[in-house]
């Protein structure tokens, strides 16, 4: 099944952008959903944080209202932006969610929610080919602070093909 439609939270978008690769995200998906309270979380960084200056002036997002939390992702006790997205995709099934906290990933999967991580969409980008390798990708990645475990590491990059 292809996935044209996503629901993303605000530290897959802080680390693309930090990473300067959140210009793939548009290469990827035709309509980038962003949660108001995803959107208020990357931007509270202020003027001297790469995430917060640019997500406001990018075109390809949609901003989204989430008027109340669906109970049964409020029942996890997630964060703001891990629940507006899970809840917004809870209605919006052909969407995948967009998320890298494991707690928000085993509630979406109890609810049949399509989650990519990260990493994920750099495999996404090497399999279409808007990037020749996810090995520099996932290192400036790592560099704008996501943790990800060499084991996970390893695990991408053999998805991948590396």
């Amino acid at each position: 099944m292809s996935i044209n439609r996503i629901i993303i939270n605000s530290s897959p978008l802080i680390v693309l952008f930090k990473s300067q690769q959140a210009q793939l995200l548009p290469q990827l998906f035709t309509e980038i959903v962003v949660p108001e309270g995803v959107f208020q979380e990357v931007t509270k960084g202020g003027e001297d944080d790469t995430a917060s200056r640019q997500l406001p002036t990018v075109s390809w997002i949609q901003r989204v209202e989430i008027d109340r939390i669906a109970p049964e992702v409020a029942a996890w006790d997630l964060g703001t932006g891990e629940s507006q997205v899970l809840s917004l995709a809870l209605k919006n099934l052909d969407c995948a969610a967009i998320v890298d906290d494991r707690a928000a990933r085993r509630c979406a999967q109890s609810l049949s929610i399509i989650t990519i991580g990260t990493g994920g969409l750099l495999i996404l980008a090497k399999r279409r080919g808007l990037i020749s390798s996810i090995s520099p990708a996932i290192q400036a990645l790592r560099d704008a602070g996501l943790w990800l475990s060499d084991n996970i590491v390893n695990i991408l990059k053999h998805q991948a093909g590396e």
